[in-house]
């Protein structure tokens, strides 16, 4: 009798256990696509926001390849950096890099820059501010991230890119130093990277967003 109770619960478990596995299995499939078409359109905003589309011809999300740079680009993860470029010519690089001393945690950033080596545009991809101080650096919450625009590395000069507390240019904000001082690191970080490693940044063979994507399901 005991063994026959047994036996069942058994087979109740297993049927649970399979139908919860196809339970999973189905909703994935079926969010599978709409996430994925939905973190593609936000980075084609963002890629559009730190370059204007008017700017180049190619198609900068396929056109991208992916680096490694820790001391610069502050994660031992490869980078990706997408290239614009207007009748075959570079014209500017969007690349994503990350400033590891956030006051919550890292915080990753897309940089875009010109041929000559100019900041288009700065964009906070992912953060975790406390909000109501450090996620200032959001444009949705001020304008501070405008600041970089037109900046580069000798505008201002490499003694000033800093914030204010520290005896640069750049704001902070009021209870909250720490978050901008991470940004500002890095943005002129990434900026270090891009004038060491332009020639070859843009004269790699682009990354194929296939593999990349099998690759992340794995």
């Amino acid at each position: 009798m005991l063994a026959r109770h047994m036996w069942r619960s058994a087979v109740l478990l297993a049927l649970f256990a399979v139908t919860g596995t196809a339970l999973v299995a189905s909703i994935y499939k079926g969010t599978k696509e709409p996430i994925a078409e939905a973190e593609r359109a936000y980075m084609l905003r963002s890629l559009h926001a730190v370059i204007k589309p008017d700017l180049y011809n190619n198609d900068i999300f396929t056109d991208f390849i992916e680096v490694k740079s820790p001391e610069l680009l502050g994660t031992k993860k490869a980078m990706q950096v997408f290239r614009a470029r207007k009748d075959n010519k570079p014209v500017a690089a969007a690349i994503t890099s990350i400033a590891p001393e956030g006051y919550v945690g890292p915080i990753k950033l897309l940089v875009g820059i010109d041929i000559n080596g100019v900041i288009l545009g700065v964009r906070v991809l992912e953060q975790k501010e406390t909000p109501g101080l450090g996620d200032a650096i959001d444009e949705k919450r001020s304008n501070w991230i405008y600041g970089f625009n037109g900046r580069s590395l000798t505008n201002p000069e490499p003694d000033k890119w800093h914030v204010r507390k520290d005896g640069g240019i750049f704001d902070q904000f009021t209870g909250a130093t720490i978050t901008p001082r991470a940004v500002v690191k890095a943005v002129h970080n990434t900026l270090l990277f891009f004038n060491k490693n332009k020639q070859q940044l843009f004269s790699q063979k682009s990354v194929d967003q296939t593999t990349v994507n099998q690759t992340k399901k794995k």
